[in-house]
């Protein structure tokens, strides 16, 4: 139970970040896909991936001359950062203090973007570079998420795969719907994600401290647990003092 617990909360942690990023990316490159056409949407989809790829074989090596310790500490420390980040704005988003994101919204305001550029000479440049910022900027992320949860345990192979399986399946299902995924509740996701991260980057900072945490690995879902019920905890708080909530999407 101690071994398969942080490899599959590696693997689930990157799947549903992975998730959230990939379905925000398809969202542009479907937008840019169904308004201009394919080629420019595919191209530039097809570049930052390329770009991506490059980071991860120019950095990825250099993971392995860290010091383990190190290495959990700083990848800790960053965790925590950018799970309270997502949690944050779960936590308002599910208190009604910010609205919710809203794909389909995205979606009809990028494609009227890219209507009012089909004049322009550039009209297929500009819609290769939407889907190339698109793709990078959200595929950035995931490879954060991917190194980060798994590089501290040296568990960056089952990361990847969950990372991989989000790909796959937001690309059939998006594909196959030829539609933004506007039903996935995506705020739930970065609730959980942002627990999750969170949780990693309190276990391993410990860990890069010297601490002992007891039950080892186990602790893991202590630490969620208390992360948790505490952002809960919050949100009623923010429910009950902003009783009706806030309109409009926010990303």
């Amino acid at each position: 139970m101690q071994t398969l617990t942080p490899i599959l909360s590696t693997i689930t942690a990157a799947f549903l970040a992975s998730f959230v990023e990939v379905v925000e990316a398809f969202t542009i490159v479907l937008a840019v896909g169904v308004t201009r056409s394919w080629r420019p949407a595919l191209i530039g989809a097809a570049l930052a991936l390329a770009v991506l790829a490059a980071l991860v074989l120019a950095f990825g090596p250099l993971l392995a001359l860290v010091p383990i310790t190190i290495m959990q500490f700083v990848v800790g420390v960053l965790l925590i950062l950018f799970g309270m980040r997502w949690l944050r704005k779960s936590i308002l988003r599910s208190g009604g203090v910010i609205a919710l994101r809203d794909e389909d919204l995205a979606f009809s305001k990028e494609t009227a973007l890219l209507q009012q550029q089909a004049n322009d000479r550039r009209a297929d440049y500009l819609a290769g570079l939407a889907s190339f910022k698109a793709v990078l900027l959200e595929g950035v992320e995931v490879v954060f998420i991917v190194i980060a949860v798994g590089a501290a345990h040296g568990q960056t192979l089952y990361a990847s795969l969950g990372a991989l399986a989000a790909f796959v399946l937001v690309m059939l299902v998006g594909f196959a719907l030829h539609r933004p995924l506007a039903r996935v509740p995506e705020n739930a996701l970065k609730f959980v994600v942002g627990l999750m991260l969170t949780s990693f980057g309190i276990f391993w900072t410990g860990e890069g401290i010297g601490a002992e945490w007891p039950g080892e690995d186990l602790a893991l879902l202590l630490i969620f647990a208390i992360v948790a019920l505490a952002s809960f905890a919050i949100v009623r708080w923010l429910r009950s003092s902003y009783p009706q909530p806030a309109e409009g999407v926010a990303r």
